[in-house]
């Protein structure tokens, strides 16, 4: 078993053992469309099957952790203090994308890492650069306020420096134990109806889509998560149905505001309370209400087990 390498908003960790308590006894491949941070992927430590994610850093990042691990951890051991001075021999050691000045070496290497979007567009290129990119990605999300990942509208990562006295950002060993991890199983950067084609009856796919989690008494018809809004979320009905209707288990995370669609579909759906930790906005923080629904008989799941998952 493996541990998340980030931090991630919307991770399962707090839901892991009512998310594991669903799973059948016994299954083939595993899939997992909205990979995230990986909570429950690393958890179950599965082999075979697919992850996907439609944030490329991200698929760049998971893909660096499997196949050049130790390329990765050499590269985050060269990483200074992010209240530092700039490094003058790198690129921004002066001023940012916007002609801002650059005045620490975290908003120098935040600057480095938003080349993807704002540079000519075929960074990176090449082994070297997309473990760069994947190094970038994990010390700025050690050493950003409150491990936060935020995008602007040209999808530049644009999340402050946060403070931390002693921010470990080299995680050598869960990178190892992830790789490990990743080894056999494809990852992939597509939408998440990809599975259709890709499970198979005997499988089991766990779905966590972007949501808000919101109150009990929130009303679907008001919905809209950023990047997922509610045509997505009926797209994701009907591909549940679909995997059912081919004979492939699924467990998913959802908004409480989606109870009832899946309910009327069939399927066995009950609400969970989660903690939510990682949120700009520190009112949104706390209890929150989520569904966890499946098509899995409760006489096929797995003996229920307590998960852990250690801090951050």
């Amino acid at each position: 078993m493996a541990e998340p390498v980030l931090k991630w908003a919307g991770g399962k960790r707090q839901l892991l053992s009512a998310i594991r308590a669903r799973f059948p006894a016994a299954f083939d491949d595993y899939h997992e469309p909205f990979l995230g941070g990986g909570a429950v992927f690393f958890d179950l430590d599965a082999g075979g099957g697919t992850v996907n994610d439609t944030n490329p850093r991200l698929v760049n990042f998971y893909r660096t952790v499997r196949d050049r691990p130790e390329e990765l951890i050499a590269r985050l051991r060269r990483f200074d203090d992010p209240e530092g001075e700039p490094d003058p021999d790198l690129a921004f050691s002066t001023e940012d994308w916007a002609g801002d000045p650059v005045d620490s070496y975290y908003y120098q290497q935040r600057a480095r890492f938003n080349r993807r979007a704002y540079g000519d567009g075929d960074w990176p290129g090449d082994g070297t650069e997309r473990v760069e990119e994947a190094a970038l990605l994990l010390y700025l999300n050690r050493t950003c306020y409150n491990g936060l990942y935020r995008e602007n509208g040209r999808g530049g990562f644009n999340v402050p420096v946060g403070r931390y006295a002693d921010p470990d950002w080299v995680r050598a060993d869960r990178i190892r134990a992830a790789g490990d991890a990743l080894a056999r199983t494809e990852i992939r950067n597509d939408d998440f109806e990809y599975v259709l084609d890709a499970a198979e009856a005997g499988d089991l796919v766990y779905l966590d889509p972007p949501y808000e989690p919101l109150s009990a008494t929130a009303d679907f018809a008001e919905y809209s998560a950023e990047g997922f809004d509610r045509a997505d979320q009926r797209r994701l009905l009907e591909a549940v149905e679909a995997l059912d209707d081919a004979g492939v288990d699924f467990v998913l995370s959802n908004s409480g505001v989606m109870f009832e669609p899946y309910d009327e579909a069939g399927f066995d759906v009950e609400r969970e309370g989660a903690t939510r930790s990682i949120n700009s906005d520190e009112r949104a923080r706390g209890e929150v209400d989520e569904i966890l629904a499946t098509n899995i008989d409760r006489e096929r799941r797995a003996r229920p087990r307590q998960a852990s998952i250690g801090d951050f």
